[in-house]
Order: C-alpha cells, then structure tokens, then sequence
C-alpha cells in the first residue's frame, strides 16, 4: 500500500522513547522529513542517530509542564522552517493512584501537559495544513477512553477530555482535508507498562513476574504490545490512505477492551 508519506512534514511528542520514538522511526522509514519533540535532548540525539537518513530529521526541546515554553519554541520552529503535515500528539500519562486521593494540582497539571499542549500545537499546525490541503492530527492517549483503568484516575479523567478534544476538532477540520484521531494503545512494552506492573505487583503482594503474567494473561492475545505496533498504525493514521477516516478512537490492545 502507498501511503504518500513521502517528503510529508511531521512533528512527533514525546519521541525520546516508547512508542513516540517508535513512531518517528515509522515515518521516517516512510520518508518523511521528522522533528522530534521531547525535554530529555541526550535521548532526543540518540533516536536522532538512530534514524534513516539523519540529515533530513531535526529536533525539539521543551518541558510540556510548561505550555508557554512549547508555544514557543513550535512557533519559532515553524517561523524559521515551515509547518507540519502531522502532528502527533503524545505525552507520558499522570502518575497512578485513585481519583479520590488525587492532589487537585495533578488534575491541573495533566490538564496543561495533555489538553493545553495540545491545543497549542494544533493551533500551530492548523495553517499550514489548511495551506496545504492534508493535515493529519493523531493523539496517543489509552484504552481508558473506553474503559475506566482502575488506580488511574487522574489519567482516567485526562485521556477522555483529550478525547472529547479531538473528536470536537474533527468536525471541524474535516472538510479542510485535515483528520483528528486517536490511538488508544493497551497494554504496550514501554517505561509506563514497567512502573504500572511495579505499582500492582507491591499492592497485590507477588512479584513483578507474576503481575506481568496476570495481566497478560487479562489480554485476549496473552501478550503484551510493542512500540512499534502502536507506530504502524499511527503511521497509517497519518497516510493519504486514511483520507477518510476521521474522528475515532482506534485500540491497539491485543483485544483486551471488551467495549466495541
């Protein structure tokens, strides 16, 4: 299948690790032209390295606890370089814990990483697409969007408002060429899945290898995902093939959401 990444122009967040960077290797696999955008710059520079063709990928540096700084340093960026063709909007969820035990302060500040960043992005991204008649918005939130995950709750309560954010600007985008959707992943090989069984394991007192096992086990394919499986279809999001398709919610879980 051609996919008409080719030269496209893509921003990916939080493309230091996981499935941010496994993603920023699809599409430069693709032959787009990649900026990378995290706050750690060694691990930026690794994936960099790490990349098809380095010379036609670049990088980005904020913290997007601070929404003003990530204002800045894309506005600069698009001033000086150009604008995106995609944008792909991932950040590493709140920590765990109960809703009820939840500082109001964490609900803010998932509240700026995850809806207010986002907005400053899209609005950033938004001319130039329109300019260009493509536009590809592609969110990387959780199957919690469908279903609540116990001891998440501030991520619970964050990942649907991004939701709800980005099927209200796919209405709106749609007759510009631009779509707005979101990749829900399940349980996936990264960082945040080793800290999740780490939590559950003290809490239900067995090992980390038996809660790994157990939630496994939770997941019709009795196996976790992988970065890159999530990027595949991020990518394809991202293609001119998926012209059409715009406004859902898309689980990578192996199954494990029992709602359709």
């Amino acid at each position: 299948m051609e996919l008409g990444l080719y030269e496209k122009r893509a921003l990916v967040c939080g493309s230091s690790q996981g499935i941010g960077k496994a993603t920023a290797l699809a599409l430069a696999a693709e032959g787009a032209h990649v900026t990378l955008f995290a706050r750690n710059e060694d691990s930026l520079k690794a994936v960099l390295s790490a990349m098809p063709n380095t010379n036609r990928h670049t990088y980005l540096i904020a913290d997007f606890s601070n929404p003003e700084e990530v204002r800045e340093v894309v506005s600069n960026h698009i001033t000086q370089h150009g604008g995106f063709h995609i944008l792909v909007n991932n950040t590493g969820g709140p920590k765990s814990g109960s809703l009820i035990d939840a500082n109001p302060l964490e609900l803010e500040i998932a509240f700026r990483m995850h809806v207010i960043c986002n907005q400053i992005l899209a609005q950033a991204a938004i001319p130039f697409m329109k300019s260009e008649g493509f536009g590809r918005i592609v969110n990387v939130i959780s199957t919690s969007v469908k279903e609540p995950i116990e001891g998440l709750g501030v991520s619970n309560t964050i990942r649907n408002a991004v939701a709800n954010w980005s099927k209200s600007l796919a209405t709106e985008l749609a007759v510009f060429g631009i779509t707005v959707n979101n990749i829900l992943p399940g349980f996936t090989e990264t960082e945040r899945l080793k800290q999740i069984i780490a939590i559950k394991a003290n809490q239900s007192a067995v090992t980390e290898s038996e809660m790994a096992q157990i939630m496994r086990n939770y997941v019709p394919a009795k196996r976790f995902g992988q970065a890159d499986e999530v990027a595949k279809a991020v990518t394809f999001l991202s293609s001119e093939a998926a012209s059409y398709i715009t406004g859902i919610n898309l689980p990578v879980d192996g199954g494990r959401t029992k709602s359709l």
